[in-house]
């Protein structure tokens, strides 16, 4: 019996640094960040709300003209997948990493200005976001247009009246 696994990550949040672009021997691009989140509670013994925030690693692979729009506070939504690695750093301690590999970033503007500028080859959509599609950043082929007819296409199916609100 074949057993299913999934290992996935959905993040929305403001760059901690720029992104920095380094490139392997073979030459591929690897673009790193890190990104904020946060999340507000109410404390239960003092019934004061705190806010508490997690620092996540992310990395895009192949995406070499991305880091120039990746600045400090720019909000990001990133789709991908939790990849753990260890190395050893200089003093030859093994140390553990666990990061985000970037399947899907949209850019959402943010703290860094007007909003994200529109980016030329086809990846812009203006209005402030921008969207890296997964074949544009190398993470794969695009699903086809030509699914399984069992899978229905709501393309046709869902208008402006059926949505709720």
């Amino acid at each position: 019996m074949a057993s299913k696994s999934v290992n996935k990550v959905i993040l929305l949040g403001n760059l901690g640094r720029d992104a920095e672009t380094k490139f392997t021997p073979s030459g591929i691009a690897r673009t790193t960040f890190s990104i904020a989140t946060t999340r507000r509670y109410k404390d239960s013994q003092t019934g004061e709300w705190k806010d508490e925030t997690d620092w996540h690693n992310i990395v895009l692979w192949r995406s070499e003209n991305v880091a120039n729009y990746l600045t400090k506070g720019k909000q990001v939504y990133i789709e991908g997948r939790l990849h753990s690695r260890s190395y050893e750093d200089k003093d030859g301690n093994k140390k553990y990493i666990t990061e985000v590999v970037s399947d899907e970033l949209i850019l959402l503007g943010g703290r860094g200005g007007e909003g994200a500028p529109e980016m030329s080859s086809g990846m812009g959509s203006g209005g402030g976001v921008v969207s890296m599609p997964r074949s544009a950043m190398g993470g794969g082929a695009s699903r086809s247009s030509s699914a399984s007819s069992a899978e229905p296409q709501f393309n046709d199916v869902v208008s402006d009246d059926d949505v709720p609100f």
